[in-house]
């Protein structure tokens, strides 16, 4: 319950209301929970995803000035400056129903497409949905390896455009919807967590919310 309220609200940990018990507690232990990868586990065991169509994205969540100075340097942290700002890229996989499915960190400067095959993951869908952001040879060509068909726009400097299939593509405002949902949760809309670890948990949480309603 402390996690939820902290996720939802977006408050600092320090600022829970006495109903939840002291504030390190609940703190530590969610801690604990990102570092051992309880919130990953918990994740994918509630996934029951359709596969019919993967659709993938991205959004670039800006950092509090308390995300930052964390030992180490940005980049261990998964900070990095963009047109969105200074913050940290959240890619996104959903299935055909709008639920997540896949969830990868990175600086904000990192383009979609270096992460897209991580998205992939292991999963045979019918059909891969994605913006021109991933318009790859290379990702192209490891979707099809798995009999699923592209449906990429093609960019508009490539001599041989890719047809893809326009109605389809329609559906991919679903991982949109399913982007915005996250972000109700305040501590995913902004970035207040120094370690890429606990950012990932919350983002986790979040979208384990989605999965049980």
């Amino acid at each position: 319950n402390a996690v939820w309220y902290v996720a939802k609200t977006g408050i600092p940990w320090r600022d829970l209301p006495d109903r939840f018990g002291k504030w390190d507690t609940a703190f530590h232990r969610f801690n604990a929970w990102c570092q051992a990868g309880v919130w990953q586990r918990v994740f994918e065991a509630v996934r029951d995803p359709d596969l019919e169509w993967l659709m993938i994205d991205s959004t670039v969540i800006r950092a509090h000035h308390h995300a930052a100075g964390m030992n180490g340097g940005a980049d261990d942290q998964d900070l990095g400056r963009s047109r969105g700002g200074f913050g940290t890229k959240v890619h996104l996989a959903v299935d055909a129903l709008g639920l997540p499915l896949e969830i990868v960190l990175s600086p904000g400067q990192d383009a979609d497409v270096t992460h897209a095959p991580a998205l992939l993951g292991d999963h045979e869908p019918g059909a891969v949905l994605g913006d021109k952001g991933y318009d790859s040879d290379a990702f192209a060509a490891a979707v099809e390896a798995r009999g699923a068909a592209v449906v990429i726009p093609p960019r508009s400097n490539r001599k041989t455009p890719r047809e893809y299939d326009v109605v389809l593509y329609k559906e991919r405002n679903k991982v949109e919807r399913c982007i915005n949902r996250l972000k109700q949760f305040r501590r995913v809309a902004t970035r207040y967590e120094k370690t890429s670890r606990n950012f990932l948990g919350m983002v986790l949480f979040a979208a384990i919310t989605l999965w049980l309603k």
